[in-house]
């Protein structure tokens, strides 16, 4: 397998950790994520899911500066920014993260979080913008939250389950998700939550906070959830520390959720656990019609190259179901090295950029990947299937669903639909 890594990117596909970090904050109920770093930092990320969401997006910063970030440890700013914001709002919880400047000056974040306990609950996490990505920023605010929030518990009750989805998961995929585990019988608490947060509904008025997700009481009590389940890799690790928790705990990890196989496996996992004999009627009957999607969609699938580029979580299990209904992957270009073998699934897989994607276009038919792929298909008279962080181009993207049997299924009409329609 060709396995090329660039020495220089020129044209970024990969995202930074503070965005991945602000993200997860914003699934937390009542919350303000604080970025420790300079003004500019919160400005992008805040336009950047502005336009993806298509919603307010709350997000503070401490704004240091040239001065202060010389003459500061960053207690004072953190302190300053705090103060600040409380001054207006009374969050649940404030969610400290950092940015490469404030990593660099080696700023005690955890000292200062202790200096503050008495006046604001605060969850802090390391996320220097020099290492990691989207996913290992969203992944180290689960650890954090489950580290600093979570209570020991030496009770478990086995009808609640916690859910650590991964950073590329929609909310309306978290949504089903949890509607899949309750029609099993079990309750099911996301960390993080975008599904009630920032899922497109039209609340009462624009919050100064997150408008929703999951509360920082439920956080506490996550410990004695009887099953945590973890869907990507990025995840897995999260996983396994909040089981340490409870003793009685079950783990159970997905790689991905997409396809057939992958959906059985879901169930069957869950079914196990719960003691069913079979899923629901509705589950069975969208069961047969991913498998109709797939014989409808086999010829143009098969005769289709396709290119990917997207968070390592995602580009598998994409891969996976295109290629299970007969999908050839002609390439995957990731930002980040993943940790998965994508070997099964294209024999050329590029740590790379956009600069790759453009020399490597020619030989596929349809790209899937995000907004900035858009210009690259065009020139280039490609077929461009939205996916990933940012779509600027489409509303209600947040609605979108790619998982279990029915999300499988309209991922397999959307790819084949998009490539006959092209080629008319």
């Amino acid at each position: 397998m060709e396995r090329i890594e660039k020495p220089l990117t020129l044209n970024p596909i990969k995202l930074s950790q503070p965005m991945g970090a602000m993200l997860a904050f914003l699934g937390v109920k009542n919350c303000m994520p604080l970025m420790h770093g300079a003004q500019g930092c919160a400005s992008f990320s805040k336009v950047f899911f502005t336009r993806h969401f298509c919603d307010p997006i709350a997000v503070q910063t401490t704004a240091v500066n040239d001065i202060t970030a010389v003459i500061d440890g960053g207690e004072r700013s953190i302190s300053e920014a705090i103060e600040n914001i409380t001054k207006k709002v009374t969050p649940d919880l404030v969610g400290l993260f950092t940015t490469g400047m404030t990593e660099t000056k080696g700023d005690d974040i955890k000292g200062a979080t202790y200096l503050l306990r008495d006046k604001q609950k605060i969850a802090y996490v390391h996320t220097p913008d020099f290492e990691g990505s989207f996913e290992s920023g969203w992944a180290a605010v689960q650890q954090a939250l489950i580290k600093q929030l979570v209570h020991q518990s030496k009770y478990s009750d086995k009808s609640k389950v916690a859910l650590l989805p991964n950073v590329s998961m929609t909310p309306y995929e978290v949504e089903c998700v949890k509607n899949a585990l309750a029609q099993l019988g079990l309750e099911c608490f996301a960390l993080p939550d975008l599904s009630t947060s920032l899922d497109g509904h039209l609340g009462l008025k624009q919050g100064a906070l997150s408008s929703d997700g999951i509360s920082t009481q439920e956080i506490e009590k996550l410990g004695e959830c009887g099953l945590v389940l973890t869907v990507g890799a990025s995840v897995k690790s999260g996983g396994e520390l909040l089981r340490k928790k409870c003793t009685k705990m079950q783990h159970l990890h997905f790689d991905s959720l997409s396809g057939l196989e992958a959906s059985d496996l879901f169930y069957k996992q869950l079914l196990d656990y719960t003691g069913h004999k079979k899923p629901p009627r509705s589950v069975i009957h969208w069961r047969k019609r991913l498998q109709d999607a797939m014989l409808d969609t086999h010829f143009v699938l098969g005769s289709t190259k396709l290119a990917l580029s997207l968070e390592p979580d995602q580009s598998y299990a994409l891969a996976g179901a295109l290629q299970e209904a007969g999908g050839n992957i002609e390439t995957i270009v990731l930002g980040q090295k993943g940790e998965y073998d994508f070997d099964a699934l294209s024999k050329n897989v590029r740590i790379g950029d956009f600069e790759d994607i453009e020399a490597l276009l020619p030989k596929a038919d349809a790209f899937i990947g995000n907004y900035h792929g858009h210009r690259l298909c065009k020139n280039a008279g490609k077929v461009h299937i939205l996916r990933g962080f940012p779509n600027y181009e489409e509303v209600g993207n947040q609605l979108k669903s790619d998982i279990l049997y029915e999300g499988s299924a309209r991922l397999l009409f959307e790819v084949a639909n998009s490539v006959k329609l092209a080629a008319h």
